[in-house]
């Protein structure tokens, strides 16, 4: 979920989200939504970014991205999920 950022010469146009895996895109993007709706930690990093003038979609895709790197570090540890893991 890494921004690639679209500049040539002084043309700087708006960072997008492509290549690499978009079948997990896709896949992480509805439990984003409920995670920015129902858990509390989620939902206050969502609107903090909301708070400081991000568009809507960007804001998503950081929370796509916290939910994968909470994802990765459970399997590293070999832990369960729980309400402390977030």
């Amino acid at each position: 979920l890494a921004p690639f950022t679209r500049r040539s010469g002084k043309w700087k146009g708006k960072e997008m989200i492509r290549g690499g895996r978009a079948a997990l895109r896709s896949a992480i993007f509805m439990p984003a939504l409920v995670a920015v709706r129902f858990n509390a930690d989620l939902k206050r990093k969502y609107q903090a970014l909301l708070d400081k003038g991000k568009p809507p979609k960007l804001a998503i895709t950081a929370v796509m991205r916290k939910l994968i790197l909470l994802a990765n570090a459970l399997l590293r540890d070999g832990r369960k999920w729980d309400e402390r893991s977030a």
